[in-house]
């Protein structure tokens, strides 16, 4: 199949890229915050041998034995799981056929990784720890039912440093109820005490079917976000850390690799309860019934990606990033170059977007704003353009 560019220009879509990464879902916790509208359940030691049992049939059914170069193993909170627990989940994952400099990341509260814990993630290869601080303010953690100290988050780094894994990420969630800018700045100062080569950080947004939402907490007034979010980014920006992302900064060298694979559009397995995978041109969503998925009901939706809707997702996750998109790439994915597909020129003389011989990407003041940005963009759409699907 192809796409018929006006009567001339013919995308093949014969570019070809081997699954290389791998999400798996652990969705047990050991308590429920009040933002979360991930796939969660309580921990519960009746459902997890039977869970992890089903997710070794999972990837049994279905991978096809790639050379992995990025294992993301998230949540729920997979530092719930006691010891013997995660090590069963550990001896699954020997399944996959892992490169040499494989980034195999875990998720995890600092209250629930222990020092045994750690040692075990070590010795079976773990180098990547995701911890999931959000604030140490107590006030702001009693609006989002958070447990963690800051005692203990730092004596988990010490920890992980203590066994060699360096490669350490830590969550922020700011925009809080309540918050003020000298509550967000005093967070800041405790994570960049840490010294940690990556920061995530996330403006609370109010989910459906959370328990802020039941409470009828809101959102927080918009200047103030704006105001967060460019405290964040200068602060983050004059310790070193690049922001590589709109919500994601870090040292040289320690960009998230798995995310990146994301955000370029790549195909990725996802594995476990309420996991969503990308394969084979087929966008799918596991079951969040955790019942259902033991009993091997597994995926209940598929999407098939067409031409269009992959140069679109091209699109929309490339200018996340403050490479942007990579225009060779496109070319060779598309058979067509991106100026042929968009007139965008006009976005670049407002110096909305800017772009050099191989990128092209969003100015970073336009990041608070992507959305809006991204929109922009899509409806330059040259009006000569046909996306007529020919068999």
């Amino acid at each position: 199949m192809f796409l018929v560019f006006s009567s001339i220009w013919k995308v093949s879509g014969s570019y070809m890229h081997k699954v290389d990464a791998v999400y798996i879902h652990i969705p047990f916790c050991n308590y429920i915050c009040a933002y979360c509208d991930f796939c969660k359940i309580f921990y519960n030691k009746e459902y997890v041998n039977r869970y992890l049992d089903a997710l070794d049939q999972e990837i049994i059914n279905n991978y096809k034995g790639e050379v992995i170069t990025s294992l993301y193993i998230g949540g729920g909170t997979p530092s719930s799981l006691d010891l013997e627990e995660l090590e069963k989940l550990l001896k699954t994952l020997k399944i996959f056929n892992l490169s040499k400099d494989c980034e195999i990341t875990f998720e995890s509260n600092a209250d629930s990784l222990s020092l045994d814990k750690i040692k075990l993630l070590k010795d079976f290869g773990v180098n990547r720890v995701s911890l999931g601080v959000e604030t140490i303010n107590k006030k702001l953690q009693d609006v989002l039912e958070r447990r963690t100290s800051k005692d203990t988050v730092i004596n988990c780094i010490n920890n992980l440093k203590s066994v060699g894994i360096t490669n350490i990420n830590v969550d922020l969630i700011y925009a809080i109820k309540g918050e003020t800018l000298e509550d967000l700045n005093n967070d800041l100062e405790f994570l960049l005490s840490l010294d940690v080569p990556h920061i995530s950080t996330y403006s609370l947004i109010i989910e459906d079917n959370t328990k802020l939402k039941i409470k009828g907490i809101k959102n927080i007034d918009k200047v103030i976000d704006r105001n967060m979010y460019d405290l964040i980014s200068k602060t983050l920006k004059n310790n070193n850390y690049i922001h590589y992302e709109i919500s994601n900064f870090s040292y040289d060298g320690f960009m998230s690799k798995h995310n990146l694979k994301y955000w370029r559009n790549l195909e990725y397995y996802g594995f476990g309860v309420g996991a969503s995978g990308y394969i084979d041109n087929i966008r799918y969503t596991n079951t969040r019934s955790i019942t259902n998925y033991i009993d091997g009901k597994t995926i209940i939706d598929k999407e098939i990606v067409t031409l269009k809707d992959k140069m679109f997702y091209e699109i929309m996750l490339g200018f996340r990033t403050s490479m942007g998109i990579d225009k060779i790439e496109f070319k060779d994915k598309y058979n067509v170059s991106i100026d042929r597909v968009f007139n965008y020129k006009s976005l670049v003389e407002e110096k909305v977007l800017e772009e050099d011989l191989k990128y092209l990407r969003v100015r970073e003041e336009y990041f608070y704003v992507l959305d809006e940005v991204t929109l922009r963009f899509l409806d330059t759409l040259q009006t000569n353009v046909s996306f007529d699907i020919i068999s």
